[in-house]
C-alpha cells in the first residue's frame, strides 16, 4: 500500500489505476467493517454492504468534492447502507421453506417486469454509438476484462476508459426508456 493522500488515490482511481483501487480498499475496508459492527451487521451482510459502498464510490467519483474527507463519506455511505439493509430485513417475514417449495416458477408479473427491463436496456444500448456499445460489452464481459485489455482492444488510453464509461452510462441513463425505469 502506498502512502498517498485520499485525493491522490481518488484521482488515480478515476483514471482507472488498479493500484489506487487496491490501496483504497486496503486502507478503508476496516472502517466499513467497523461501521457494520456498530450496526450489529455481520457475516455475508457485511460483504453485501461493503460491495454496495464501493459501488457507490465508483458511481460517485466525479461528485466527491472534498477527497480528503473520504473517510467521512465512506462512514456516512456505510451507515446509510447498513440502515437500508436493516429496514429491508425488518420487512421480511420468516417462513418455513416448505411452504413455498412448489413455487419454482416466477410470478407472471415478475417475468413481465424483467422482460420490460431487458427490452428497455437493449433499446437504450441500441441508441449508443458503436464505440460505446463495444466499451460496455468489454466492461461487462464475463469474466471482466482488465483496463489494459480494453485499452488494447479499443485502441484508447487506459486513463480515458473510466471517464468514457461514466459518460456512456450517463447517456444510457438519459435515454427515455431507462429514465422511465429509474423514475419508477
Amino acid at each position: 500500500m502506498r502512502d498517498e493522500s485520499p485525493a491522490r488515490l481518488l484521482e488515480n482511481a478515476a483514471r482507472g489505476a488498479e493500484w489506487a483501487w487496491r490501496d483504497l480498499v486496503a486502507r478503508y475496508s476496516s472502517l466499513i467493517h467497523a461501521v457494520c459492527r456498530q450496526h450489529r451487521i455481520g457475516g455475508a451482510d457485511v460483504q453485501d454492504v461493503s460491495g454496495a459502498v464501493w459501488l457507490q464510490l465508483v458511481a460517485n467519483l466525479a461528485q466527491i468534492r472534498e477527497p480528503d474527507a473520504l473517510p467521512g463519506w465512506l462512514r456516512t455511505t456505510t451507515r446509510n447502507e447498513c440502515l437500508r439493509l436493516l429496514r429491508h430485513r425488518n420487512r421480511q417475514i420468516p417462513t418455513e421453506s416448505t411452504t413455498f417449495a412448489d413455487s419454482a416458477t416466477p410470478a407472471p408479473d415478475a417475468t413481465l417486469i424483467g422482460a420490460e427491463r431487458l427490452f428497455a436496456a437493449r433499446r437504450a444500448c441500441a441508441q449508443l454509438s458503436q464505440q460505446d456499445r463495444e466499451l460496455l460489452a468489454l466492461l461487462f464481459d464475463d469474466p471482466p476484462k482488465s483496463y489494459r485489455e480494453i485499452s488494447a482492444t479499443l485502441g484508447i488510453p487506459i486513463g480515458s476508459i473510466g471517464p468514457s464509461r461514466a459518460r456512456c452510462l450517463a447517456r444510457v441513463r438519459s435515454t427515455p426508456a431507462i429514465a422511465a425505469l429509474l423514475a419508477g
